[in-house]
């Protein structure tokens, strides 16, 4: 008789949800199929994916056309043109002093906290809300990790107390606070004192931090920014790349700063690591990107424009739906996000049954609202926290920098104009989203 093998996943995969942006995906083109076979073609807002919507800038597109002609293997950890590039551009930006020698290279931020995840024995603290891919990558290489509760109050900022509550419970654990700034999904900036209260728990305890400030470059006001690393440098491994202020997600290149007090042989086994598993980032992205972390006017002006719109269209979606009657929203210093808060109208959504914030998402894409968010578990709130959070990057990014270059907005009322003319679909969506909560007064 023919043997018949069962296969299995490893237990810990179970565990593991679908991609935020092929689940979403997915949903999108559900609720699309079922409101075609109902008669809707209504446009669909998307205020779930988080991708900058702007052109890769044209000296990074051109040097990355040069280095094609690299077909060689690069060093894992990074070339050391490009590690040096890096070092002075943290220097140059945020002040940090950083050898080169601290400086990993990995293929995408993403990958890169996975690797220091990986390498690290501390036990994770993830804030919420947070962004949508720290506990995924965790329950993959099954790693236990702690959460901190949402702080309503402090506009979901970290409280120093319930940190140092968590580590007291278990003094004689290693721990790594993530630590996300600007942050994904508020929209919220730490200040200066914020992070020195932050550190002086950490220090106390030996906690870890990792500053993940992919998004610390598209700050509205810059010069409000202050990172992690500037005030627990001892503790604190720096992430970011090039998705965000330089619109290259998909070059996939991320990069790390590790600590002062970093052991010698972290670098080699987070190389050890990368090695293993994708031998190196592409050599010609490592070189192109070489020229994305040099001095570069074309470069710099482009990140101080796009940091404008940034800031143009999210404290303008942020306003509009804190018009909503039930609806709050948090202001957003920083990133391409913010959270809407729909708790008030918690008793409406029960009626409507809308049970538990995951249902929350369903409830906004379905007919005849197809407004796409992400919440309840997707960003690690309870299930019973009724917020989604909103990405403003629907429009053409291209367009909008055109027309912000040609008629830059110079007051409150030019801004206004600019998102109707630049972004019309964010702008109908909010109308959407009223029509969702206009309704719920209508449920008994």
């Amino acid at each position: 008789m023919e043997q018949v093998f069962a296969l299995r996943t490893e237990p810990h995969i179970d565990a593991l949800t679908m991609p935020e942006n092929l689940r979403i995906g997915q949903m999108i083109a559900r609720q699309r199929r079922a409101c075609s076979l109902a008669g809707c073609n209504e446009r669909y807002y998307n205020f779930a994916l988080g991708q900058s919507p702007f052109p890769v800038p044209p000296a990074l597109a051109k040097a990355l056309a040069q280095g094609a002609v690299h077909g060689e293997y690069a060093e894992a950890a990074g070339i050391e043109p490009l590690r040096t590039a890096v070092a002075a551009f943290y220097r140059r930006h945020f002040g940090l002093v950083a050898d080169p020698d601290r400086v990993f290279v990995g293929n995408g931020t993403k990958e890169v906290i996975a690797i220091l995840f990986s390498s690290l024995d501390a036990v994770p603290i993830i804030p919420s809300p947070s962004w949508v891919g720290y506990a995924p990558i965790l329950r993959l290489i099954g790693r236990p990790y702690l959460t901190l509760p949402p702080e309503r109050e402090r506009g979901y900022r970290i409280d120093p107390e319930a940190l140092r509550a968590v580590l007291a419970a278990d003094p004689d654990r290693r721990h790594i606070l993530i630590l996300n700034n600007p942050n994904n999904p508020t929209g919220a900036l730490y200040s200066r004192r914020e992070l020195e209260e932050i550190a002086a728990v950490c220090r106390e305890y030996g906690c870890l931090v990792l500053a993940d400030e992919i998004y610390a470059l598209t700050t509205y006001t810059f010069e409000h920014f202050t990172s992690m690393a500037a005030v627990y440098p001892e503790g604190t491994f720096v992430t970011g790349g090039l998705s965000k202020d330089r619109s290259a997600a998909g070059y996939r290149l991320g990069v790390c700063v590790l600590p002062e007090s970093g052991p010698e042989d972290l670098i080699a086994d987070m190389t050890a690591i990368a090695a293993t598993i994708y031998t190196a980032v592409s050599t010609p992205v490592q070189v192109a990107a070489v020229t994305a972390y040099s001095p570069n006017l074309e470069i710099e002006e482009y990140i101080r424009t796009i940091r404008a719109i940034h800031g143009i269209m999210c404290r303008y979606m942020s306003r509009a739906f804190a018009m909503i009657e039930g609806v709050a929203a948090t202001k957003p210093e920083g990133g391409f996000y913010f959270l809407a808060d729909f708790n008030a109208l918690t008793d409406r959504l029960g009626r409507a049954d809308i049970a538990e914030a995951n249902g929350l998402s369903a409830a906004l894409l379905a007919h005849p609202y197809h407004v796409a968010t992400l919440s309840g578990d997707a960003i690690m709130l309870p299930r019973d926290h009724f917020a989604a959070r909103i990405a403003c990057v629907d429009y053409d990014g291209a367009a909008a920098l055109d027309l912000y270059r040609r008629e830059r907005p110079m007051t409150s009322l030019d801004e206004v104009a600019f998102v109707n003319e630049a972004a019309p679909d964010m702008v109908a969506g909010v109308t959407a989203v009223r029509k969702f909560v206009g309704d719920l007064k209508k449920k008994r």
